[in-house]
């Protein structure tokens, strides 16, 4: 399918035209690559190119003077009612009001296929959010959902072939320290008072998972003494990280095979709720990635052995390090420690490999900002591996601030919990929440307005957007024809300025969808239907749509109804709604 952009693409067409210019101009430069943008000021024309500039030097001519013999091969078309030779020697193009209004025809035809881009063969996978099941997703977990969830959209959407992957570690310390805290929070319903961790898990959450098991096993797990649990542990003034690793050593000997029980269950209880906080947030993944499936298969030890056969790997102190500092990162990592075990470096090391060994073309990280400095070290080692790092990128999220009425929001309860995707979602709505989100590039600051995200007001962006949508479909409403009859529309009738801008806005989605998708910017395509919306406001208060004259009304319909698809194309790649009414 193509991308639809007009019928045919005006923009292919004009580029087409001044591609036989070339030939004639410069026919050993005719394959120089040709340029066409939108100029920001109406003034300039639809379309303008610097193919002159870029001829300049290798012909050692002047641009203008280039630009002028261009303009003088340019075959004749009823495509271009204008064309000028501007500033330095750029060339703007005014195009006919016909090939402007031909993409309304192309949008009412399309549908929602509008602007999807073709099938470009590419594999593409997109790992996002990858918490640590070990509590509620927050509201920065929030920012990388809906970016990661938008991106993917906008990739497929563009003709990539896209997996979506949410990467569980549910293998390591910090599910351990899940498990033991659970645990504790379990025996105190049974008088087993062990004094509870300062760096256990805290939140009520814990509470309600030792609740759950008291009810479907009452004491089962809970035939011990306290001094059991502590034995052997150090203070925990002296080294609290030291005393929570007792508590757990000591937790597996005393359960025994029911640790595997417990460690499961609050696992188990954690990705639900962050798998539904995630479905009703409307973020899907095709794929959760175990993190211990890379341990079960093997992986983690082959990934090591290799890089040791390959020269990466020395012994110091009995571990085993990766001279991650040969590949540009600070220090040296370890890998394997004295006790055998692997690090979370490791199985990271591990599941990259996994991604390559899958075979994808391109490899997309979502990490939070804080994560900047394990870029080096894990390129570094699928260098190490000889793999292509161009295959990987990875994009940094930045934290999310709260304000409420202008004031920066507490961000954390006093027991260190932060505020939750689900709270935030249950106060502003999601799809406030989806578009605020990715109003701004994903590695840029993000101030949150929470009494701007619920207003009902123009300065809200979703609610501007939104609301003409359904402003549309109250004018279809009214209007009470059938959608096939828009196709027969007299487009040549909408000839006014803002019409005409409109058409071209429209034009520019397909445009802006390949944009964003190779930017990885869904802001962009936010910033559209702003726009887009905008236009269509200040055309609606300006003229009426459903007038006297049959043929302006059924034009004005069509128009107003191509609008309409586009803002709802677009709003459903940012997982937002598109009411039909407000």
């Amino acid at each position: 399918m193509s991308s639809g952009s007009a019928t045919p693409d005006s923009k292919a067409m004009l580029a087409a035209l001044l591609r036989t210019a070339l030939q004639s101009v410069a026919p050993d430069l005719a394959d120089t690559p040709i340029v066409l943008d939108r100029p920001k000021q109406a003034a300039h024309g639809d379309f303008a190119t610097n193919l002159a500039l870029q001829l300049a030097k290798p012909l050692r001519r002047s641009p203008r003077d280039l630009a002028t013999a261009l303009l003088a091969e340019l075959p004749s078309s009823d495509l271009i009612v204008k064309a000028e030779v501007a500033g330095a020697g750029f060339i703007n193009f005014t195009l006919s009001g016909a090939s402007k209004t031909a993409v309304v025809g192309s949008i009412l035809r399309l549908g929602s296929a509008f602007g999807r881009g073709v099938d470009k063969g590419v594999k593409v996978q997109v790992e996002f959010v990858s918490a640590n099941p070990t509590g509620p997703l927050h509201v920065g977990h929030g920012r990388g959902a809906a970016y990661g969830a938008s991106l993917a959209d906008v990739l497929a959407f563009a003709g990539f072939d896209v997996t979506r992957e949410y990467y569980v570690n549910d293998a390591g310390r910090q599910m351990d320290i899940l498990a033991v805290s659970t645990w504790l929070r379990y025996l105190a319903f049974f008088g087993v008072e062990v004094p509870f961790p300062p760096n256990g898990y805290q939140g009520g959450y814990v509470v309600d998972m030792a609740r759950q098991i008291v009810e479907a096993h009452q004491d089962r797990y809970a035939k011990v003494a306290a001094a059991q649990v502590l034995a052997d542990a150090p203070d925990v003034a002296t080294d609290k990280e030291a005393h929570l690793d007792a508590l757990i050593a000591n937790a597996k000997a005393l359960l025994g095979a029911d640790w595997a029980y417990i460690h499961q269950f609050a696992l188990t209880e954690q990705l639900a709720d962050g798998r539904a906080d995630l479905e009703e947030f409307g973020v899907h993944f095709d794929h959760w990635f175990s993190e211990k499936s890379l341990f079960d298969t093997g992986l983690v030890a082959r990934v090591v052995a290799e890089l040791e056969k390959r020269g990466h790997i020395y012994q110091q102190d009995g571990a085993k390090w990766f001279r991650s500092t040969a590949f540009g990162d600070e220090k040296d990592r370890v890998v394997q420690r004295e006790n055998g075990l692997y690090t979370y470096f490791a199985s990271d090391i591990a599941y990259h490999l996994n991604k390559y060994e899958r075979g994808f073309d391109r490899i997309i990280d979502i990490w939070g900002a804080d994560h900047h400095g394990y870029i080096p070290r894990v390129k570094g080692a699928i260098t190490a591996l000889g793999l292509d790092t161009a295959r990987l990128e990875v994009a940094l999220v930045q934290f999310a601030v709260l304000y409420r009425d202008g004031q920066k929001a507490a961000m954390s309860t006093r027991s260190g919990e932060f505020v939750t995707l689900r709270e935030l979602r249950n106060e502003v709505g999601n799809d406030a929440c989806r578009f605020f989100y990715v109003l701004r590039k994903a590695d840029q600051h993000l101030d949150f307005d929470l009494d701007l995200a619920k207003s009902q007001s123009n300065e809200n962006p979703v609610y501007y957007i939104q609301y003409a949508h359904a402003r549309v479909a109250s004018v279809l409403k009214q209007w009470d024809g059938h959608p096939d009859e828009l196709l027969a529309a007299d487009l040549s009738l909408l000839a006014s300025e803002r019409e005409l801008g409109l058409c071209a806005l429209l034009a520019a989605f397909p445009e802006g969808v390949q944009s964003a998708a190779a930017d990885h910017a869904p802001h962009q395509i936010a910033f559209y239907l702003k726009d887009l919306a905008g236009e269509f406001h200040s055309w609606y208060n300006a003229e009426r749509m459903l007038v006297e004259d049959a043929g302006q009304r059924l034009a004005r319909v069509a128009l107003a109804a191509a609008v309409r698809q586009v803002l709802a194309t677009g709003l459903a790649l940012l997982g937002v709604s598109a009411p039909a009414s407000m």
